[in-house]
C-alpha cells in the first residue's frame, strides 16, 4: 500500500478544511483517514499512481491548505517518503526510483513540546544531500526522530 501524507498549514486547520469542502471530502470518502503528525492527514492508496491521482484530485485544496505532500511507497523505500513532484517524475518514468535519494529535505519530530502535548508534530525542515550510505545529522534543535523526504534537483535547488 502506498501513503499519502498532506501537512497543514501552520495557520490551519488541515481536517476542517478538506472534510467541510464537497468535492475534498467526496475525493477522500474512500479512504481511511489517519492523523499521524499534529495538522497532517494520511490515507493509504494502492498505487503510487492512485496516490499521484488523489493529490491532483485535491490539487485546489493544496495550494491553499497544505505545507507539503508526502507520498511512501513501499517498493521504493519503506521508511522513506517522496514529494508529490518526485511521486509524479516517479509515475510518469521521467526519475527512476534507484536514483531518487540524493536530494533530501529532513523534518525533525517532536512528540512532547514540554506542556505534556504527545501529538508527533514536523518542525524545521533542513534541506541535505546524501552523498554516500549516511545522510548528516538533523541539528537544527534536540528532535526524538527525523521523517526523510525523497526531492526533485529543482525541489532542491529552489
Amino acid at each position: 500500500m502506498t501513503r499519502v501524507c498532506l501537512l497543514g498549514e501552520e495557520e490551519t486547520n488541515l481536517q476542517y478544511e478538506l472534510l467541510s469542502r464537497e468535492t475534498a471530502r467526496d475525493a477522500l470518502a474512500a479512504y481511511e483517514i489517519t492523523e499521524p503528525f499534529e495538522n497532517a492527514l494520511a490515507v493509504e492508496t494502492v498505487s503510487l499512481g492512485a496516490a499521484v491521482s488523489l493529490l491532483n484530485d485535491l490539487d485546489w485544496y493544496l495550494t491553499r491548505f497544505v505545507s507539503d505532500a508526502f507520498v511512501r511507497d513501499p517498493s521504493i523505500s519503506s521508511e522513506e517518503w517522496l514529494s508529490r513532484a518526485l511521486a509524479t517524475a516517479i509515475r510518469n518514468d521521467d526519475v527512476d526510483p534507484a536514483d531518487s535519494g540524493r536530494f533530501l529535505r529532513v523534518y525533525g519530530v517532536e512528540t512532547d513540546d514540554g506542556e505534556g502535548e504527545t501529538k508527533p508534530r514536523l518542525v524545521e525542515p533542513m534541506l541535505v544531500t546524501r552523498t554516500g550510505a549516511e545522510i548528516p545529522e538533523y541539528d537544527l534543535r534536540e528532535v526524538d526522530r527525523t521523517v526523510i523526504v525523497r526531492l526533485t534537483e529543482s525541489e532542491f535547488g529552489a
